[in-house]
């Protein structure tokens, strides 16, 4: 059962909530985990500084700045007693969802494990889901976790201390 578990990092504290799941998952499964970053080059553009400013200056940094999140990930994964990996990807022109399925097929992951902020109506549309994109294209199963904070934030839950809040999770396959 889920001995590969592929699970996409960004440093926010909901892709970290993701973590923390799938790092308890693995330990249930015995697994492994493939901690992945994807240095989104484009997320960044804004069409007024050129090429050489971004090549030269922008992208070492923003390649340093996922190799610090992997980094921690990893340091995460190894205090919990999991074995993992780490992969950064840079340079890519394909959509974030593809990448990680992609990565997801190349590494045979048996789940991937994604945070995800749980935004509805108008800041999911403008902002786009990566998770929501996820979910539709993977051929494995997906577990979306959502933050502690989105969850305690939900009308339809009981009041609870912030600490006795649990992250929400669905498994899709």
């Amino acid at each position: 059962m889920y001995e590969r578990i592929l699970v996409p990092i960004d440093g926010s504290n909901t892709s970290l909530h993701g973590l923390d799941e799938a790092l308890r998952l693995a330990g249930l499964t015995h697994g492994r985990l493939l901690l992945v970053h994807i240095v989104d080059q484009l997320k960044y553009l804004n069409g007024y500084e050129s090429a050489a400013v971004y090549m030269s200056d922008l992208l070492p940094h923003m390649q340093e700045a996922g190799e610090q999140i992997l980094r921690q990930g990893l340091e995460r994964a190894q205090r919990a007693g999991i074995q993992a990996e780490t992969l950064l990807l840079t340079g890519l022109t394909e959509r974030v969802a593809d990448v990680v399925v992609g990565q997801a097929n190349a590494w045979k992951a048996d789940l991937i494990v994604i945070g995800t902020h749980g935004r509805h109506g108008l800041g999911r549309v403008l902002l786009g889901s990566d998770a929501e994109q996820i979910l539709r294209v993977s051929p494995v199963p997906v577990l979306l976790v959502r933050s502690k904070h989105v969850a305690s934030a939900a009308k339809a839950e009981p009041a609870l201390a912030a600490d006795d809040v649990l992250p929400r999770v669905s498994i899709a396959a």
